[in-house]
């Protein structure tokens, strides 16, 4: 079943939204066009569960400058 795939994955990758984006990304890229894309999610899924697809970092958060900042810039 998908949900113990899914369950199996979440433990080598434990941010879900991370998890999302991985799976998501590596269907697009792996799906063959004959196949139904359940199948190639599944396969996905499993083969995170395995540990293949771990080299995933978090992307690096940017500053947002300060609410303040911007409200008393004068405007040009």
């Amino acid at each position: 079943m998908r949900s113990e795939l899914v369950y199996s994955a979440g433990l080598q990758v434990p941010n879900r939204f991370l998890l999302s984006t991985l799976a998501i990304k590596a269907v697009r890229r792996l799906h063959v066009t004959n196949t139904r894309v359940e199948e190639t999610t599944n396969q996905v899924f499993s083969d995170v569960a395995s540990g293949n697809y771990l080299q995933v970092t978090l992307p690096e958060v940017k500053t947002v400058p300060a609410v303040d900042s911007i409200l008393t810039s004068p405007a040009v």
